[in-house]
C-alpha cells in the first residue's frame, strides 16, 4: 500500500490527541499531533511501544518517573508496562505499535 500521509483521515482518539494510523500484519504506525494540556491517563497494553517526538514537548511519566522528551528523543516502552503522558506544547509523535493497535481507526 502506498499512501500520501495527508490523505489520510485524523481521528480523535482521545481528547486533544488526533491521530492517522497505518496498519500492517504485526504492527501500527501512527501519527499523532497533540494540543498541548492533552493528556494520557496511566495505562498499559500487550502492544511493546515506540515512541518517536518529531516536534514539541512530552512528558512520558513511566517507571514511575517523569521524563521530559523533546524533538528527536526516542523512547521504547515495553509490552505491558504502565505509562502515561501530557503534552507540555503542541506536538508531534509518532508511534510505532506491535503487535498492531487494530482498535485504531482511520473511521471518524
Amino acid at each position: 500500500m502506498i499512501s500520501k500521509l495527508e490523505k489520510i483521515n485524523s481521528n480523535e482518539i482521545i481528547p486533544g490527541f488526533k491521530g492517522k494510523f497505518i496498519h500492517g500484519k504485526n504492527i501500527t504506525l501512527a501519527f499523532w499531533n497533540v494540543k498541548k494540556g492533552s493528556s494520557i491517563p496511566i495505562h498499559n497494553h500487550i502492544h511493546e511501544q515506540t515512541l518517536f517526538v518529531k516536534k514539541g514537548i512530552f512528558e512520558l511519566e513511566i517507571y514511575n518517573e517523569k521524563k521530559i522528551l523533546k524533538k528527536n528523543h526516542v523512547c521504547v516502552i515495553p509490552s505491558n508496562v504502565s505509562h502515561s503522558g501530557k503534552a507540555l506544547s503542541d506536538c508531534e509523535l509518532i508511534d510505532v505499535f506491535s503487535p498492531a493497535r487494530t482498535e485504531y481507526s482511520n473511521k471518524k
